[in-house]
């Protein structure tokens, strides 16, 4: 088959989820003997990736329209340029699905979460993705969900059947560390967050929490007198938090295209142990999830995110804020957290032993092992697509 995929940045994936996703899995796709094609809005040397068809087309950089202006363009493209079958990413573009229908393409959307409960978005963005939801179940061939959670929402809302499909992740920790000491980390002694800088995401949620636990140096329990000041007591070593003082470090990695003064309060500290380089990609980005003591997720909005499951397919302990689709993802092998209580679980991770946190680690791999396998999403996408195109 000759599969299109639309309505992401592109690849090579620099940016989230999406570009993620479109390159592991037309990467695959292309293994497996298809051609595949990815329109795409980042500019990129080659014309080709990793054996894909990269087509770059223009867009407007603006908050609102960036998206929206680079799918209807590919689209356009897209009818004269045909292909046997596409894929749409993103809600918001389920209003451009039926164009290919009427030249005879089929076309899945993959909706993504709920986008309109992000809080970046102003109430007109919430009222187009509210109507987007409507149109993705009316306008697209088939639309499929990411998680469980969001497939009964549009079950619930809509009354549409959608086929869920999740995301992928490698397995397996990765030997190498040489962007550590670039970072000034040392392995197992920070913990880690990569996100977009938005404000549902939380990362000034997690580094404020850090820094409430990073200022505790004294016991958290009275200590009576005579008692050595080492001892062990319900609390747990009396010095585990003068340890975090003086060497466990928090990595916040990310950035966002629209969102600058969010980004600027995530950065405002002083504190030399919260280290916030920006985005990292590649190599160095999986370094930084094999090698960390613990990964914080803390994202509200969506489906099945990829660094969760890319965290949890490193061996990671894992740290998720505790909202449905999150908790669907960890399925009972990550520590939850409520909003206000994550200073509370970092602390109990830092009393932990090395063994309780590789038991953690291991529970978390076992489970990508077992549902989040990007060659059975791949060969479950190629299955929707033979289906579509009969």
């Amino acid at each position: 088959m000759h599969i299109a995929i639309l309505g992401t940045r592109g690849i090579p994936a620099n940016y989230g989820g999406f570009e993620t996703f479109a390159e592991e899995l037309s990467s695959r796709l292309v293994r497996r003997g298809h051609r595949v094609t990815v329109y795409c809005r980042n500019p990129f040397p080659a014309r080709t990736y990793l054996g894909v068809e990269l087509v770059h087309l223009p867009t407007i950089r603006h908050k609102y329209l960036d998206t929206l202006a680079h799918s209807a363009l590919s689209t356009l493209h897209l009818l004269v340029h045909r292909a046997d079958v596409a894929l749409y990413c993103n809600a918001a573009n389920a209003v451009f699905t039926w164009m290919p229908r009427v030249v005879g393409i089929p076309v899945a959307l993959n909706v993504d979460g709920i986008e309109r409960r992000r809080k970046k978005w102003n109430r007109l963005a919430r009222a187009w993705y509210r109507l987007s939801e409507r149109m993705a179940t009316i306008f697209p061939t088939q639309a499929i969900s990411d998680a469980e959670k969001i497939a009964e929402y549009y079950l619930e809302t809509y009354g549409k059947q959608t086929v869920c499909i999740s995301y992928g992740a490698p397995i397996g920790k990765v030997e190498t560390g040489s962007i550590l000491p670039v970072l000034g980390l040392d392995a197992g002694r920070y913990f880690l967050y990569v996100t977009r800088f938005e404000p549902e995401n939380n990362p000034l949620l997690v580094r404020e929490a850090f820094e409430d636990l990073a200022r505790t140096t004294e016991p958290r329990r009275p200590v009576d007198a005579g008692v050595p000041s080492d001892a062990e007591g319900p609390a747990g070593p009396v010095g585990a938090i003068e340890n975090l003082e003086t060497d466990v470090k928090l990595a916040l990695i990310g950035d966002a295209p629209y969102s600058q003064e969010y980004i600027r309060r995530v950065r405002d500290t002083s504190n030399p142990r919260v280290v916030i380089p920006g985005a990292i990609y590649g190599d160095g980005y999986h370094e930084l999830q094999s090698h960390c003591l613990a990964y914080v997720h803390a994202t509200e909005v969506g489906g099945t995110h990829p660094a969760l499951i890319e965290a949890m397919g490193r061996g990671c302990l894992v740290l998720y804020l505790n909202t449905p689709e999150n908790a669907e993802v960890a399925g009972g092998v990550g520590i939850p957290f409520e909003s206000g209580e994550l200073a509370v679980k970092m602390e109990e991770v830092l009393r932990m032993s090395a063994e309780e946190r590789a038991e953690w680690g291991a529970k978390a791999m076992g489970r990508v092992k077992e549902r989040y396998s990007w060659d059975a999403v791949t060969k479950a996408y190629e299955d929707l697509f033979v289906e579509l195109t009969k």
